[in-house]
């Protein structure tokens, strides 16, 4: 239970890796705000309401949470989200930001809408929810902060310029994010998830990848190590990239990444807990942000 009692919201929650995660955080006794509009692959409007199942899945196993159907890309909507998690529960702990859509094309038919509307629920939607979470986290002493990142912001991906340059943006964003919120005890990371999802399954398989490797790819597989960032285990790790490893078919692994590359990785045969993230990275990943940041 590395989160009894703590306040998380999720945003995108609704599938893959941001419902995996609202699972993971609730099992881990966290009040969590289950954020989805329900909208299409490409940020159109349905008439879904997958918030609302992910609460009845975390309710059924006698965890707390709640729907929010706002959107991230609009700055007073995100107000109300995090508004919403403080009239709930009394507090906000936690926030990740995993919303997003695609729409993908090569940069000779990329359109301006196109590129404006990845970029305003990946990166404005980012700064949105952050700008709003950090005031209530402030005044309690106490956050974190993880930003979804991903491979393609790190190393680009063909037929993805919106999406790279949003996905590479949140990384400066949490880098800087960090700095200044770092001496009011709020931590700032981004984590890069590898999983077969919604979105993924609309990238041709020549360009993926988590296709093209044949890794263990269930959204649930990232969600432990966002809860080791998300609680009390994490203190004193902020502005660092972590992604879900490649490690060989069958084999679970997590990973810190540098501007490009993995630099070092943890790897075993079973499915990671967060509990398990939490006794292993100290004696794995840790050293090796000493290495780079003897502040760390």
């Amino acid at each position: 239970m590395l989160l009894k009692d703590r306040v998380a919201i999720v945003t995108g929650a609704g599938r893959g890796v941001g419902r995996a995660v609202a699972l993971d955080f609730a099992r881990e006794g966290a009040k969590v705000v289950v954020n989805d509009p329900g909208v299409g692959l490409q940020g159109g409007t349905t008439d879904e309401r997958l918030a609302d199942e992910v609460v009845r899945e975390i309710r059924a196993a006698s965890g707390t949470a709640i729907a929010n159907y706002e959107s991230v890309a609009d700055f007073a909507s995100a107000e109300k989200i995090v508004r919403g998690a403080v009239e709930a529960f009394g507090a906000l702990d936690i926030l990740v930001n995993n919303a997003g859509i695609i729409r993908d094309s090569t940069l000779l038919k990329m359109t301006e809408e196109d590129f404006d509307a990845v970029i305003a629920v990946h990166l404005k939607g980012t700064f949105n929810t952050c700008r709003h979470a950090a005031p209530v986290m402030r005044e309690q002493g106490y956050g974190r902060i993880v930003n979804m990142t991903s491979a393609a912001g790190l190393k680009g991906n063909f037929g993805q310029t919106n999406y790279s340059a949003a996905k590479a943006g949140i990384i400066g964003l949490t880098m800087t994010l960090a700095l200044e919120l770092g001496k009011y005890g709020i931590t700032v990371n981004a984590f890069a998830p590898r999983a077969t999802t919604r979105m993924t399954s609309a990238i041709p398989s020549s360009h993926d990848p988590v296709k093209s490797r044949g890794e263990e790819t269930a959204p649930e597989h990232n969600a432990p190590f966002v809860s080791f960032l998300a609680s009390e285990a994490a203190a004193g790790i902020s502005g660092q990239i972590f992604g879900k490893g490649a490690p060989a078919p069958s084999r679970y692994g997590f990973l810190i990444f540098g501007y490009s590359r993995g630099l070092a990785e943890m790897v075993r045969e079973r499915p990671w807990t967060a509990a398990d993230v939490a006794e292993a990275f100290g004696e794995t990943l840790a050293p090796h942000l000493q290495e780079r940041n003897p502040k760390t």
